[in-house]
């Protein structure tokens, strides 16, 4: 085991096929696919102010490069109830441990293939988690995605992206039990990082590493 190990770690199984249809049609939702069709993303207006926490709240993205605080993750996927609670960075590099681990929790859960997550992803769940505040873990409603599983998807729903970034283990899907998904939206949108797609009536806001850009879904 890494010298630095894992917080905490529960692992359990709730079943297979828990995936409710609205999420599974939604959760696939990337633009790449619109991309490559030559069809542009549909824009999302910004909330207004009142709708975030406080008017004085601010949401500008904290500067990454120069921090020397360890950076945690709390994250369960909602199909296998495994969780996970671990520092995923430290002294200044991943800690290969947790990495290892965050693969495995946020694998395809349809055919237990696993493929190595973009470590960028932690950083922007971690900026999530700081400006709302949140102290529930992220409920991970699509991780990685196989080619297989992407394809059957794709044929259930036209709203599932042909070329997906949860493919290259380059998106989540994602939710906060104690925070309304207007502010996780608002605060992933105000990191000016990635893609940021909003899901109001699936109930999940994705994000990915992708080109920076913004959408809605159902």
């Amino acid at each position: 085991m890494h010298r630095r190990k894992l917080l905490q770690m529960g692992l359990g199984i709730l079943g297979a096929g828990l995936l409710p249809v609205a999420d599974a049609r939604a959760a696939d939702d990337d633009i790449i696919g619109a991309i490559l069709e030559g069809k542009a993303p549909t824009a999302v207006p910004v909330p207004p102010v009142g709708l975030r926490p406080t008017p004085t709240e601010s949401f500008a993205a904290p500067s990454i490069q120069g921090a020397v605080e360890p950076r945690w993750i709390n994250l369960r996927n909602i199909h296998t109830d495994e969780k996970l609670e671990a520092v995923y960075w430290d002294k200044g590099e991943y800690v290969p441990d947790a990495v290892e681990a965050l693969n495995k929790v946020l694998r395809d859960y349809r055919n237990d293939e696993t493929h190595p997550m973009d470590t960028g992803l932690y950083d922007i769940l971690d900026q999530i988690r700081a400006k709302t505040q949140s102290k529930s873990p992220f409920q991970i409603i699509s991780g990685y995605r196989s080619p297989a599983t992407n394809r059957l998807l794709a044929e259930r729903s036209g709203e599932v992206a042909k070329r997906s970034l949860h493919m290259d283990g380059k998106a989540m899907d994602i939710k906060l039990e104690d925070v309304d998904l207007r502010y996780v939206r608002q605060a992933a949108l105000d990191l000016g990082r990635g893609g940021v797609g909003y899901y109001p009536t699936s109930n999940f806001v994705h994000v990915d590493v992708g080109p920076v850009r913004k959408w809605s879904g159902t």
